[in-house]
């Protein structure tokens, strides 16, 4: 086997080809369906972006209007839902809440819609995990801190029912806008460990719904989704310690451990600037004053970024805007991955769909460094 080239984290290896978007790190520009998403994040919605997603063209202002429709029609969870998120341990984490709620809505499709892969039966279930994972997402975090449910209600849009939903209250513009950039800019982003292992674990021909819980079970690891989670954190922690004025050695000390600074650096991107990340940031003035120490976190923020740039030349992703952005609109920081879960769901669904359609079963092989053929030694004979 030894003559197989090995590339650890398979760097570098193309696993597929897609239509579906890319990483253009040369020109720093991420394109899906041949649209910068930057572009896309500034002028057109998120339910607009995930319906170019699934259906491979942007959609008419009536076009939008269905879309946006069925998203709202399909927004409530069966009653077993509801039921299932109550008898889970307080213990349990909202991501695995999700998770475990995600493959429970499974068993409300009918088997043989279930089972089938084709492009048609695929986008109609895709549309359902979309428009009810929000929902699933709100209720689970509810459910585990002893709240009580809250139902869509049909008011508003898919973002402005998603955010009402998290927030207790109708989100004013400014926030809906915030969360509607930040949905957008999580949507799709080429083959991250996430969507390979929905693609990997698709052509089994297995159904849409394995596919996107083994996404969720992918996407909760904090070197992947929990990274926004981990960043805020760290600010909240320099924040106790001393504020701005301790951001400088916190980092320095870090550096000097080898821990790694969360939210920086990607494995794409290397020491280029993530897009999304330049987008997001420019929308973070506009909240500071939501928190009393919203003004003191974006100093220690933008500290934290000059140290990291200075001393090893590695900037931020989008994790770390995101981050940032959701604690300062009053999400709950364990809220942080479900919502990137949520958002990237269009891009699942239509890296399946176009798995199934031209599929081809991932079966890579290794390099084995266990010990040579040894015979297996006959028992003594009792």
């Amino acid at each position: 086997m030894s003559e197989i080239p090995y590339s650890p984290g398979l760097e570098g290896v193309v696993a597929t080809v897609t239509r579906i978007s890319y990483l253009d790190v040369e020109h720093e520009r991420i394109l899906v369906r041949g649209y910068d998403l930057i572009e896309l994040a500034r002028h057109r919605s998120y339910p607009e972006v995930a319906y170019l997603l699934l259906y491979e063209a942007l959609p008419t202002p009536e076009e939008a209007t269905a879309f946006e429709r069925q998203l709202v029609g399909h927004a409530e969870l069966p009653d077993g839902a509801y039921r299932l998120l109550e008898l889970l341990p307080k213990t349990t984490s909202v991501m695995d809440a999700v998770r475990t709620g995600l493959s429970f809505l499974a068993g409300y499709e009918d088997p043989h819609v279930l089972a089938d892969p084709s492009r048609s039966a695929n986008l109609a279930k895709g549309m359902r995990v979309l428009a009810k994972a929000p929902t699933l997402v709100a209720n689970a975090y509810r459910a585990l801190h002893g709240q009580s449910f809250v139902r869509p209600d049909g008011e508003g849009g898919f973002v402005d029912g998603f955010l009402r939903m998290i927030l207790g209250t109708a989100p004013d513009p400014t926030a809906r806008r915030v969360f509607d950039v930040i949905l957008t800019c999580y949507i799709e982003h080429e083959l991250p460990n996430s969507t390979f292992a929905a693609r990997v674990i698709a052509s089994t021909l297995s159904d849409l719904y394995g596919a996107v819980v083994g996404a969720a079970a992918s996407l909760k690891g904090p070197l992947h989704g929990g990274a926004n989670e981990a960043a805020t954190q760290m600010l909240l922690e320099i924040l106790q310690q001393g504020g701005a004025a301790r951001a400088e050695a916190y980092v320095q000390e870090k550096l000097r451990q080898g821990e790694r600074i969360m939210g920086f650096g990607h494995r794409v991107y290397m020491r280029r600037h993530d897009p999304r990340a330049v987008l997001l940031q420019e929308f973070i003035p506009q909240l500071l004053d939501r928190r009393p120490e919203g003004q003191e976190l974006y100093r220690i923020y933008r500290t934290v970024e000059e140290v990291m740039a200075r001393e090893k030349r590695i900037y931020p992703n989008a994790d770390y805007p995101i981050g940032l952005l959701l604690y300062l609109l009053g999400v709950p920081i364990p809220l942080y991955t479900p919502v990137f879960l949520c958002a990237r769901i269009a891009g699942l669904v239509a890296h399946v769909v176009e798995q199934q359609a031209e599929n081809r079963l991932f079966r890579p092989r290794v390099r084995y460094e266990g010990p040579p053929y040894r015979p297996v030694p006959q028992p003594a004979r009792r």
